[in-house]
């Protein structure tokens, strides 16, 4: 029986610093992946660009996303693990633990952005691909590094499609975070009025830990904020049943949290495999505008829906807050670093929007009209910003559409750029 896929997978040596290449280097990993009918064919190159940020790429499998397949229908697929993650000179708790000082952490952690990331695709690019252009697929965060992509190096780039990831251009943190709030306060109560009963579970939940100590299995304790942050999962497709079964089992019949939940929860909030999704989040706001200074915290402090105390209770979302670094084990070693980086005036630039405007590759991006975590009036505003770019605005699938529509989103999005829809 043949494989569904013939892979090759590719170890990249790049600069940790771009801009001081003879200093240290760090390794980058991406695995090639083609239809094994077409292998020994001459195909053009897609590079996938995964959310997050600190997401490794997708391993592919017979249980790969539906996009997966749809572009090996034609293209040549490059999964990459962008810097820290997966296989790429991974990031973890145990190799922050090894820094000397929380400044000498955060000098570190300062290359692992957008910037950074689009170095070391143009870097594999001229090595892989003969310095042909390619085409790009960002999903979420990848539609934020096709942005910077297209402002530093659009000769790289044949064609880019995005879904559910258009920044906005000069949006601060402040900007994106008084927009998040409500809409995590509607999903959550959507959430309720589909399960009334997990409103009670919740609230019920959140009482038992305002009065009892409770340990998650690694020793970290559960407190309410720390439940509250389930609410991350409520922006997929699934995400109101996973968290629905989640709850489902959470509670014995002498009214004690399970460990089956305990045990889950310690998976969902700990950050074990994505450190660098808590490090990195609000610094990908920051463009030389000032700190970004822990601006999801302080922009709770407006929304008194979302107090501990509320009943029903709201939960939170794509959000990262101060108290994680103190709580959170796999957290911990990054704590100063990650206060550093939020005091961190100087970012550079991410965007330049007068390129952008004057921009010809051709752009195609879906917008999901409810999406809980990519705000659709910012990315509505950016898509009229930059040049070549046609968007399909639905609210047909959640955040995770181009997995969840099999091939449908990437398809059309192909046909849109191509001018053929």
């Amino acid at each position: 029986m043949n494989p569904a896929h013939t892979t090759v997978d590719h170890v990249f040596t790049v600069p940790l610093d771009h801009s001081a290449p003879d200093g240290e280097d760090i390794q980058v990993f991406a695995r090639e992946v083609v239809d094994p009918a077409r292998a020994g064919e001459r195909l053009p190159w897609l590079l996938y660009l995964q959310g997050g940020p600190g997401g490794k790429s997708p391993r592919p499998s017979h249980g790969s996303p539906g996009w997966l397949d749809q572009a090996l229908t034609t293209h040549r697929v490059l999964l990459l693990d962008q810097r820290g993650t997966g296989r790429s000179t991974p990031v973890t708790a145990r190799a922050a633990a090894r820094f000397a000082s929380p400044a000498q952490l955060a000098a570190y952690l300062g290359h692992f952005r957008a910037d950074s990331i689009v170095a070391d695709a143009e870097l594999i690019r001229r090595q892989l691909c003969q310095d042909e252009p390619w085409e790009t697929l960002g999903q979420s965060y990848g539609g934020f590094l096709t942005l910077t992509y297209l402002s530093r190096a659009p000769e790289g780039l044949r064609a880019c499609y995005v879904t559910g990831g258009l920044p906005g251009l000069t949006a601060t943190a402040d900007d994106v975070y008084a927009r998040t709030y409500p809409r995590v306060q509607d999903r959550v109560l959507d959430f309720y009025a589909r399960y009334p009963d997990d409103a009670a579970r919740l609230r019920r939940i959140a009482d038992l830990l305002a009065t009892t100590e409770v340990r998650l299995p690694d020793g970290d304790r559960l407190t309410v904020r720390r439940l509250r942050t389930l609410g991350l999962a409520l922006g997929m497709g699934d995400g109101f049943e996973r968290l629905h079964w989640l709850l489902d089992e959470s509670l014995d019949t002498d009214g004690e949290l399970t460990d089956t939940f305990l045990h889950q929860v310690r998976n969902l909030t700990g950050f074990t495999d994505n450190p660098l999704y808590a490090v990195l989040q609000e610094t990908l706001y920051g463009q030389g505008a000032g700190p970004t200074d822990w601006a999801a915290s302080r922009a709770l402090e407006g929304f008194t829906a979302f107090t501990e105390e509320a009943d029903p209770l709201l939960l939170t979302g794509e959000m990262i807050y101060p108290w994680m670094f103190r709580e959170i084990t796999g957290l911990r070693p990054f704590a100063d670093a990650a206060d550093l980086l939020a005091a961190r005036a100087d970012w550079p630039p991410l965007y330049d929007p007068h390129r952008l405007a004057a921009n010809q590759v051709p752009l195609a991006a879906i917008v999901y009209h409810d999406d809980m975590y990519v705000d659709a009036g910012l990315s509505l505003r950016t898509a009229r910003e930059v040049g070549a770019t046609r968007v399909w605005v639905t609210n047909e699938w959640e955040h995770d559409g181009v997995s969840a529509s099999g091939g449908r989103v990437l398809s059309r999005l192909m046909d849109l750029a191509a001018g053929r829809a």
